[in-house]
């Protein structure tokens, strides 16, 4: 995985309701873990734009509902600031459904803008992005 043109500022921690912004299936989401995370033992997981994680369905079609995959967030509320010095947020806390591991999107189009800091890192995402920000 590439690193992030960014300085890196958590913005969710695990149990946060996202909105899935493709066109998979899932509306709602929830973060339960992390990709390749390394932690300590009694410390909570935290999530930033561009992370690998894992999540469950909470609305969206039955068949989805209660399953666990995988996701890239695309979007996170909480402002962070870019190298060129300027500080982007959103409006919402978004994903993107994954289908394999090479970082597929499960969905054939994104709702929203998505970072640019994720279009560096998963470029399979890049090339159903609408808008990019």
């Amino acid at each position: 995985m590439k690193a992030v043109g960014a300085k890196r500022v958590v913005g969710m921690n695990v149990g946060a309701a996202v909105i899935a912004a493709d066109n998979s299936g899932a509306r709602i989401a929830r973060l339960v873990g992390k990709k390749k995370y390394k932690g300590t033992k009694g410390r909570q997981m935290s999530f930033a734009v561009g992370d690998w994680v894992k999540i469950t369905v909470r609305k969206g079609l039955p068949e989805m509902k209660g399953q666990l995959f995988d996701a890239v967030i695309i979007r996170q509320k909480k402002p962070y600031r870019r190298l060129t010095g300027e500080r982007i947020g959103f409006e919402d806390n978004a994903v993107v459904l994954l289908k394999d591991d090479k970082g597929n999107p499960k969905g054939t189009m994104i709702k929203g803008a998505v970072a640019r800091e994720v279009i560096e890192r998963w470029p399979h995402i890049a090339k159903i992005a609408s808008i990019i920000s």
